[in-house]
């Protein structure tokens, strides 16, 4: 209780910097609220906020796993990291794993998860293991920032149990995360270590009180052998700046077709996910190569498209860079030509 009403002081406090100075990610952040507005914070009173609210407060270990196969393709079987669970689901270490770690006030049965889990299986034999992380659902999004670290350290050590003790390859491993689950998926990455987790997929990763100059507290290139993000929201929900070893800006990377006014960036950001599910069943998102990731947000990068394909599975072995997606205003959005 404390830290809440350290936040709402320093919101009621904040505002230092005139509103014609305030630039999202560089010397503060809209901070998303709970009915939908942004309210604006510093840098300065954002680190504070963050330092000082208690590790203990997030319960960050309430970290749970469901998996999903051919098997059981609707109905998750919550398995834990224990030899006894992991025998008694289907978990089958001859096929690929798929980690899918949901946002702020997500849950592990949001349609986000129901779509990647039935994508992949529409695809072929995957473990697909979805993660719930509890306190994501907190009302405060700050509170929220915090517990990325705790959570993504949780499900690092499940990929490490289930590598040391079950045969899951880390080679065939993809972990994807949407918004706040994608540095949740960075930190597991970062404990597992050594680049040894093979991809990690950011869809649209959260840009809210994360800097793109502390690589080490957020998702980064160094945290799997491949990462790949997918940015739609790019300047308010969403990062804008590429953190991943190759960045795919869907319709210039901020704001969607289709999606009307969208000045929350409700819409864009969550196209992301569906772009995903769209991109592994159909593999139909042609990307074109841009210079530079400004190119790619100014639509300057020509019209034909490179042999790249967005959240391809081989992107992991020839892929980096930058890249601008043309999408279409309703699906299928994919384009390739």
């Amino acid at each position: 209780m404390r830290e809440l009403f350290f936040l709402a002081a320093l919101l009621v406090a904040g505002n230092a910097l005139p509103i014609e100075e305030r630039i999202n990610g560089e010397n503060g952040w809209f901070v998303p609220q709970e009915d939908g507005t942004f309210q604006w914070m510093d840098k300065k009173d954002a680190k504070e906020l963050l330092e000082n609210i208690s590790p203990l407060e997030f319960r960050s270990n309430e970290v749970s796993f469901y998996l999903y196969t051919k098997q059981n393709p609707t109905e998750g079987q919550e398995i834990t990291a224990d030899a006894s669970s992991i025998v008694a689901s289907h978990f089958n270490k001859d096929h690929g794993t798929r980690f899918v770690i949901h946002g702020w006030k997500g849950k592990y049965t949001d349609s986000m998860n129901v779509d990647i889990t039935k994508a992949w299986l529409s695809k072929g034999d995957f473990n697909v293991i979805v993660v719930n992380w509890a306190r994501s659902q907190s009302v405060d999004y700050a509170m929220s920032v915090r517990a990325v670290p705790g959570a993504g350290t949780k499900v690092g050590e499940m990929i490490q149990y289930m590598h040391e003790n079950h045969d899951m390859s880390l080679e065939t491993l993809e972990v994807i995360g949407h918004s706040l689950g994608a540095h949740v998926a960075g930190y597991a990455g970062k404990q597992v270590g050594q680049k040894r987790v093979h991809t990690i997929v950011g869809l649209d990763p959260a840009l809210p009180l994360f800097s793109y100059d502390n690589p080490d507290k957020r998702l980064s290139s160094e945290d799997a052998f491949y990462v790949e993000s997918i940015q739609t929201n790019g300047g308010v929900k969403g990062f804008v700046k590429p953190i991943g070893k190759a960045a795919f800006y869907v319709s210039g990377g901020r704001k969607q077709p289709g999606c009307g006014v969208d000045l929350a960036g409700t819409c864009s950001h969550a196209r992301s996910v569906i772009y995903y599910a769209e991109a592994i069943t159909e593999n139909s998102f042609g990307a074109i190569q841009c210079q530079d990731y400004q190119a790619a947000l100014d639509n300057e990068c020509g019209s034909s498209f490179s042999s790249v394909r967005m959240a391809e599975d081989t992107n992991a072995y020839n892929v980096e860079g930058h890249f601008y997606v043309p999408v279409n205003s309703e699906a299928p959005f994919g384009q390739t030509e």
